[in-house]
């Protein structure tokens, strides 16, 4: 899975794989976390939204635990 760099104070980069519904997420403190069954639409909202770290709180935090 490609990761893509992003700009955040908490998120480094993130990727996803749609043919399996996988999320990756990469923190700045270095630690990566693999989310499972991430609709498509919940990762493109991901990587357009302003707020990387607001996002990941209000939609992904808690959900999608492979």
């Amino acid at each position: 899975m490609d990761m893509i760099r992003v700009s955040s104070s908490a998120i480094s980069a993130i990727g996803y794989d749609p043919a399996s519904m996988r999320m990756k997420i990469q923190f700045v403190q270095g630690h990566t976390y693999d989310f499972c069954r991430v609709p498509a639409h919940v990762f493109q909202g991901f990587l357009n939204a302003g707020s990387k770290g607001g996002y990941y709180n209000d939609h992904i935090r808690d959900r999608y635990q492979c």
